[in-house]
C-alpha cells in the first residue's frame, strides 16, 4: 500500500463559475451577457439549453455551502458576474448585484470557507460586445474599472483573487474556433482578444497594487501537455507549435515580458501580426502573486503541413477518454507542473480546476461515478509526484462541485461531485463526493482506499 499524504497547509476546495450555476439571469438588475446572446442563438448549444435557470444557485447558495461543509472542503473558488455589477459593462454601478455577492462571501467564510475569486469566467456584458468585445480596447478600461468597485466592495473579505479564467478559451476557442461566446472564426481577432485580455490583466494587478489592496492576485489559464508523434524534428517542432500555442502564449508574456518568438514568426509567416501598443508588455509583465492551473487533458502531435494555422494534426493514439470525449492522461498533470516549476521558477500554485465528465444516473437514491474517482485518484497521484518533485503547489480545486451548464454543450455533460436533476435542481451527492471528502478530511488517500 502507497500512502500519498500532503503538506500540512495543502488547502482542498471545489470550483464553479457564475453562468455555469448562477440562473437568474434576469433579476435583480443584472445585464444581459455574451452567453445570454449566444445561448439564444440558434445551433450554437446543444438542445437550445441556456443558464436562465442553471442549477439556481442565485437562490439556493445556502444549499450549495451546507453541501460544501460536508464535504469537507475550505475551499471555494467562484466567479461573480460582471452584468451583475455593471449591467452594461459600465456606468451605473447594480448596488444589488454586490449586495450578493458580498452576503454570499461573508456566508462561506461564516462557515470556515475562503473564499477564491475569479473576477471574469466568459460573462462579458453584451454592451461591451456591441462594440467590438475584447477586440476593442476600450473593453480593457472597463474591467479595470469593474474590478476595482469589487476589490474596494470585498476589500479584507477575499485573500485570493483570480483576474482571468482560461484566456486561451476567451480568445481563441471563442474567436478562432468559434465554439464559445461570441462565436466569431477570425486568427487575427483571436491574437488581438488574447492580447487584450493579457494586457487587462496586468492593469488589474497594477491597480490592485495601487489601491493597497489585502491579500494576493493571480490568473488562471488552461493548459494541456501535447508530446510529438515521433521523434523526428518535424513532428518536435510540431509539438512545440501546439505547446506554444495553448500554453506559452499566455505565462510568458506574464511572467518574462514577451511572446515566445517562434511562435510569432509563424503567425506572421501565415499573414497575422500583434498589435502591441507602447507599454503593453510592461502591463502585461506586472508581477503576480500565484498562478492558477486548470488541466483535463493531453495527447501527441504530428508534423502536417498546411495542416491548419499550426500546420500540426492531432493523432489519435487511443488513450482512455471520458466522456466528453478528451483523454485521460495523468502524466501531462505532472508534465505541466514540472513544466512551470522547471520554465518560471517557484511561482505559488493553486490547482484551480481539475475533473472529468463521466454521465451517471441516479438510481436508488445513489449516483454510482466510480470512473470519475478514478480520473480524481490518478490525476491528484500526479499531482503529490509534482509536490515531492519540489513544485510549490498551495491547493487544490476539483471541477466541478455540481453538475451546470457546461456551455456549448448545455446540460448533457456533467462534471460535478454532486448530481443535480435539472427537473427539480434536487442535489445528491455522487459516489465520488464521499470518496473526495476523505481526501479532504484526512489530508491524504491510500491506494488501498475504495468508496
Amino acid at each position: 500500500m502507497t500512502i500519498f499524504q500532503f503538506p500540512p497547509d495543502f488547502r482542498w476546495g471545489v470550483a464553479t463559475a457564475a453562468y455555469q450555476i448562477e440562473g437568474a439571469t434576469q433579476e435583480d438588475g443584472r445585464g444581459l451577457s455574451i452567453w445570454d446572446t449566444f445561448a439564444r442563438t440558434p445551433g450554437k448549444v446543444l438542445n437550445g439549453d441556456n443558464g436562465d435557470v442553471a442549477c439556481d444557485s442565485y437562490h439556493r447558495w445556502t444549499e450549495d455551502i451546507a453541501l460544501m461543509k460536508q464535504l469537507g472542503v475550505t475551499m471555494y473558488r467562484f466567479s461573480i458576474a460582471w452584468p451583475r455589477i455593471y449591467p452594461n459593462g459600465t456606468g451605473e454601478v447594480n448596488e444589488k448585484g454586490l449586495e450578493f455577492y458580498e452576503t454570499f462571501v461573508d456566508a462561506l467564510l461564516e462557515a470556515g470557507i475562503e473564499p477564491l475569486c475569479t473576477l471574469y469566467h466568459w460573462d462579458l456584458p453584451q454592451k461591451l460586445q456591441d462594440s467590438g468585445g475584447w477586440t476593442n480596447r476600450e473593453t480593457i478600461d472597463a474591467f479595470v474599472h469593474y474590478s476595482e468597485t469589487v476589490f474596494k466592495r470585498l476589500n479584507g473579505k477575499i485573500k485570493n483573487w483570480i483576474t482571468f479564467n482560461e484566456p486561451w478559451c476567451v480568445s481563441f476557442l471563442s474567436h478562432e474556433l468559434g465554439a464559445h461566446a461570441p462565436g466569431w472564426t477570425d486568427f487575427q481577432a483571436a491574437l488581438d482578444v488574447a492580447h487584450h485580455l493579457l494586457v487587462a490583466h496586468g492593469r488589474t494587478v497594477r491597480r490592485f497594487r495601487e489601491l493597497g489592496m489585502a491579500g494576493a492576485i493571480g490568473y488562471a489559464p488552461n493548459t494541456e501537455w501535447f508530446v510529438p508523434y515521433s521523434r523526428s524534428e518535424a513532428d518536435l517542432q510540431a509539438a512545440k507549435r501546439r505547446h506554444d500555442y495553448f500554453n506559452t502564449w499566455f505565462f510568458e508574456p506574464v511572467f518574462r515580458g514577451s511572446y515566445p518568438q517562434e511562435q510569432t514568426a509563424h503567425y506572421e509567416s501565415k499573414g497575422f501580426k500583434l498589435n502591441i501598443q507602447p507599454g503593453d508588455m510592461e502591463d502585461i509583465s506586472q508581477p503576480i502573486d500565484f498562478v492558477g492551473i486548470n488541466y483535463y487533458t493531453g495527447g501527441v502531435a504530428k508534423d502536417a503541413p498546411g495542416q491548419g494555422i499550426l500546420d500540426i494534426e492531432v493523432v489519435d493514439t487511443e488513450m482512455e477518454k471520458t466522456d466528453f470525449d478528451w483523454n485521460v492522461y495523468p502524466e501531462g498533470f505532472y508534465q505541466v507542473l514540472r513544466w512551470v516549476k522547471d520554465t518560471y521558477g517557484d511561482i505559488p500554485i493553486f490547482i484551480t480546476e481539475n475533473g472529468a465528465c463521466y454521465e451517471a444516473e441516479k438510481k436508488d437514491g445513489r449516483v454510482k461515478d466510480r470512473r470519475r474517482t478514478q480520473f480524481l485518484r490518478r490525476h491528484l497521484i500526479a499531482l503529490h509526484r509534482a509536490i515531492e518533485s519540489g513544485v510549490n503547489v498551495k491547493g487544490y480545486m476539483q471541477w466541478s462541485l455540481l453538475d451546470n451548464f457546461e456551455w456549448a454543450y448545455g446540460y448533457t455533460k456533467p462534471f460535478g461531485l454532486v448530481h443535480v436533476d435539472f427537473r427539480t435542481l434536487e442535489r445528491t451527492p455522487k459516489e465520488s463526493f464521499y470518496w473526495y471528502r476523505s481526501v479532504a478530511r484526512n489530508n491524504w488517500f491510500s491506494t488501498n482506499d475504495e468508496y
